[in-house]
């Protein structure tokens, strides 16, 4: 856990802005047992569903904007970067780090949505109790077999068409499913369901 990142990451080229104190920013190292490289997106969903639980002790409107981003609303609150090292067909490591918006009040980057928690209620929120509370989650979820429906219910736009962007230009669209594998499967409005790795589909806001 650090108090302040002097060049924190997101996915890509992405840049994580936070305050010194204010914010939770943290990384684990876990080595799943059972998890084959091609599943690899389960570790995805049993963090995002860890912070969801947690953060939902204190705010409603929550939501997982594909693959792993935190929302409240329209606003970001948190962002996760995964690294896995393989051995074979199988997860040996998986580094998780993770950058939640709590107890700073303003923001001064060019990051076009970003919310913290203290925005949201007003008032200062213990950073170590939230992280012992998202751990405690964490390990339930991670014992469990199959997270993807309880993923999906927790999905940003789950419902209806929605505006999106890929190479070929913006269209509208309704989500119809993520795979295993981690791949979001669009429907547009003339029926064709898109398929997209990440970063190859952009959510526009």
């Amino acid at each position: 856990m650090a108090d302040y990142q002097t060049a924190g990451r997101g996915q890509g080229s992405n840049r994580w802005e936070s305050e010194r104190g204010k914010n939770l920013l943290f990384s684990l190292l876990i080595h799943p047992e059972g998890v084959p490289a091609n599943k690899q997106f389960f570790i995805s969903m049993a963090v995002s569903l860890a912070i969801i639980e947690a953060l939902g002790q204190h705010i409603g409107d929550l939501s997982i904007k594909w693959p792993n981003d935190i929302y409240w609303r329209n606003g970001k609150i948190g962002g996760i970067l995964i690294e896995h090292t393989l051995y074979g067909q199988m997860i040996r490591d998986s580094i998780i780090g993770v950058g939640l918006n709590i107890n700073q009040r303003t923001f001064h980057s060019d990051a076009p949505n970003p919310v913290s928690l203290w925005q949201i209620c007003e008032h200062e929120t213990d950073r170590e109790q939230l992280l012992q509370d998202i751990l405690r989650y964490f390990e339930k979820y991670l014992a469990e077999q199959d997270l993807k429906e309880q993923y999906f219910l927790q999905l940003y736009r789950r419902k209806g068409f929605h505006p999106y962007a890929d190479g070929q230009g913006a269209f509208m669209a309704e989500i119809v499913d993520v795979e295993d594998d981690g791949h979001l499967l669009l429907r547009d409005e003339s029926g064709r369901v898109r398929r997209y790795a990440f970063k190859e589909v952009t959510f526009i806001i």
